[in-house]
């Protein structure tokens, strides 16, 4: 097998005024929430403790034993530069949460890091205008807990998204690299979310966002989807999420992405055990016949604190990409990671080190990893087996 490494170059399209307008209107609205909790009231000292900000860094080094000369790991946003010191992510961020007594709530972070290059395209999709910078932008969004019943939260700006289990930040995971269904799934949402909760167990959750990925731009259109989360025991809870919209420059009804993500998991004292399956199609307007494109992979995550500082992380999973839509190649992929996590906590920062083991193995028409070595000159040699050993460290600083 084999691939060029030479790169095409990215196709940037136009921000157009719904994504501009709604950026506009978080960070103004933000603005007006900040100023309206700083004035001193009878309320200030429970308004105080509303109030979050904190840091994080992540850094680490991926030992990939096909020592490829790219340096890179094929097909992936995260976690992709191997065999070099790899500063992936540094987020600072303020936070104020909502509740019956101070009804406003905002978020607002920046970022930066080799995480936060590209995560938030699918491969080959126009990318909004001033992507480069808006990547950077961690969360801005006001929210508002409205009077409504047992209370209706609206979100309007870039909020975390609803679709997938595990995160774009290392911190809030069980695992250091991310599976294969959450590097292809949103991290992060630019639209309008509605949750309320139905019963002490159901909570239900709709949402308009400007697509997909929030800094891909196909076109003007925007995506529709829906949330239940349900508390069946006092320890296991059921999510299902549904998505919907036109990803491509053909707006019509059959082209649009249809995609389902289900959760279903179990939280101990000292375990977790977490189960993810997902499914997707669209029909590809821009190729011949219209074919029509298939996704779904799933994982089991598996987390064990052992004592102390101790923890265990265990994580198979399985990923197809038929037509080569999501990942950008056509391949069929197996993979096991697991992990060993030692935490140090002091005052308000926790330092996390993490040492993990990964096993990959990408088969089909383009299926592979980059390995040592050309078939040809520019030409990268290919092999379906990749072994990684890596050494995170995750600083984190969080107020009470």
């Amino acid at each position: 097998m084999k691939v060029s490494v030479t790169r095409e170059k990215r196709r940037r399209g136009l921000a157009g005024p719904t994504y501009g307008a709604m950026l506009c209107w978080a960070l103004i609205a933000t603005a007006h929430a900040v100023e309206s909790s700083a004035a001193p009231d009878s309320t200030s000292i429970t308004e105080a403790n509303l109030w979050h900000y904190g840091a994080y860094l992540d850094v680490g080094y991926v030992l990939n034993f096909n020592f490829p000369e790219n340096h890179l790991w094929r097909n992936r946003a995260t976690a992709a530069r191997h065999n070099e010191f790899a500063p992936n992510m540094a987020l600072a961020y303020v936070r104020k949460d909502v509740s019956e007594s101070s009804r406003w709530g905002m978020e607002l972070g920046v970022q930066g890091g080799y995480d936060s290059e590209r995560f938030a395209f699918l491969q080959g999709e126009r990318e909004v205008s001033g992507a480069d910078t808006l990547r950077h932008i961690h969360r801005a969004n006001v929210s508002y807990l409205a009077p409504v019943g047992k209370g209706l939260t609206i979100t309007g700006g870039l909020f975390n998204s609803l679709i997938g289990y595990e995160s774009l930040y290392a911190k809030d995971n069980a695992n250091y690299t991310r599976s294969w269904i959450a590097d292809n799934t949103p991290y992060m949402m630019f639209g309008v979310s509605a949750k309320y909760p139905v019963s002490d167990n159901l909570t239900v959750t709709a949402f308009v966002v400007n697509g997909y990925y929030h800094l891909s731009r196909p076109n003007d259109q925007p995506s529709y989807g829906a949330q239940w989360a349900y508390k069946a025991t006092p320890r296991l809870t059921l999510t299902q999420t549904l998505y919907g919209g036109p990803d491509q420059t053909d707006t019509a009804l059959q082209f649009w992405r249809l995609y389902a993500n289900h959760i279903v998991e179990w939280k101990g004292d000292d375990v977790t055990i977490a189960a993810s399956y997902d499914i997707g199609t669209e029909n590809i307007a821009d190729r011949p016949g219209h074919p029509r494109a298939f996704v779904t992979g799933g994982n089991i995550v598996a987390r064990w604190h052992v004592a102390g500082p101790w923890t265990l992380a265990l994580r198979p999973e399985v990923y197809w990409d038929r037509n080569g839509r999501w990942t950008g190649s056509e391949q069929f992929v197996k993979a096991v990671t697991s992990t060993i996590e030692y935490r140090i906590p002091y005052k308000w920062t926790n330092t996390t080190v993490r040492l993990e083991h990964r096993w990959d193995e990408s088969i089909g028409a383009g299926g592979g990893f980059f390995r040592r070595g050309e078939v040809q000159p520019g030409v990268l040699s290919l092999t379906p087996n990749q072994h990684l050993v890596l050494l995170g460290i995750l600083w984190t600083f969080d107020s009470p």
